[in-house]
């Protein structure tokens, strides 16, 4: 029961990154996209990753990711499950690299991997670009 639980929680998570990345997209071009949990944190964050997003509109970014969580109404997806990074992000760039090398085409998934020199609990990466996820 507990694997039915956790599957179906995964899914709704998931699900829920594509709604939002697909609306985030028509606000800023998104390089990569991927959940990720360090090895000490409970839950994973969505971190949003694009060239678009700078120092002078970080603020209207996150903005845009309040209004994106509030439209969507998804009691399993919060605002503040989400990172919006720049792409020159060093953990964004490490993964947009290894999407790359595969192809970008299926999400890729690991646990307890070094990537970009950063050690990772789990990562859940969406296939390239994301728009098309």
């Amino acid at each position: 029961a507990f694997l039915i639980v956790f599957m179906s929680s995964a899914y709704s998570l998931l699900n829920g990154g594509v709604t939002f990345l697909l609306e985030f997209e028509k606000y800023a071009r998104v390089e990569v996209a991927f959940w990720y949990r360090g090895d000490d944190d409970t839950s994973p964050i969505l971190w949003v990753a694009s060239h678009e997003i700078n120092d002078e509109n970080f603020d209207l970014a996150y903005g845009e990711v309040i209004r994106i969580a509030a439209a969507m109404r998804d009691p399993n997806f919060d605002a503040f499950q989400v990172k919006v990074v720049s792409a020159d992000d060093r953990l964004a760039k490490a993964a947009l690299e290894l999407m790359q090398r595969y192809g970008g085409k299926i999400p890729a998934h690991y646990h307890s991997r070094t990537i970009g020199g950063i050690t990772v609990g789990e990562i859940y990466i969406y296939p390239l670009p994301v728009a098309a996820a």
